[in-house]
């Protein structure tokens, strides 16, 4: 049922719970001050959702969509080159829209007192994992190769985002020729890279200033 009357509806309760998650963790997603927020009343929240445990189900839902299966779109993207995917798959590390890092943080963060969500970050982790290394298999790395590549790759990112590290977009932009080069073992052209920084709305002109 997709009311969006007095009752809101589905996506307006799972948006809600999502902004408390980020904000506040797992202990802010609670219906009172969910429905509070929304200007709508408790028992709305149950026209969609059994009990706070389905909400919880829904998050999770969202972000192995949004954040496990950006990842595998994004390794499984067209690409001519190994440079061309993985700046594709560094689409996921550049826009939020792409891969949601502050949703991404709090379900690490929740993991580390639930045995269940930890469950899911594995699987979640291991799922990327496979698609990066098929994507390193594609361009010929043997599967040690592919395997170490993937690692690499993926933990260095996931280290960002626990770290909760935050750099300059231009300071980010100079360093992405040499981080593809470490990966692939292969220097980007001029038009690789000018295509990946297009799709982040950034000058290569920039760079300079850096």
């Amino acid at each position: 049922m997709n009311d969006t009357g007095w009752r809101g509806s589905p996506e307006v309760w799972i948006g809600a719970a999502y902004e408390a998650f980020l904000e506040s963790g797992v202990e802010g997603v609670k219906i009172m001050p969910l429905a509070k927020k929304l200007n709508l009343s408790r028992t709305s929240f149950y026209w969609f959702y059994s009990d706070r445990e389905a909400l919880l189900d829904g998050l999770v839902a969202l972000w192995r969509e949004k954040n496990t299966g950006s990842v595998i779109k994004q390794a499984n993207a067209y690409a001519d080159t190994l440079v061309e995917a993985m700046l594709n798959v560094s689409d996921c590390w550049f826009s939020d829209e792409v891969f949601d890092s502050r949703f991404e943080f709090a379900m690490r963060s929740w993991a580390l007192h639930s045995p269940s969500i930890q469950a899911e970050i594995q699987a979640a982790d291991e799922q990327r994992l496979e698609a990066l290394r098929q994507m390193f298999a594609r361009f010929g790395r043997e599967p040690i190769n592919a395997d170490v590549s993937a690692r690499a790759l993926y933990l260095v990112q996931i280290g960002y985002i626990t770290m909760q590290t935050h750099e300059d977009m231009a300071v980010r932009m100079g360093r992405i020729a040499e981080y593809v080069r470490l990966f692939t073992h292969l220097v980007p052209t001029d038009r690789e890279l000018e295509r990946f920084f297009s799709r982040h709305n950034f000058s290569q002109a920039l760079l300079a200033t850096a």
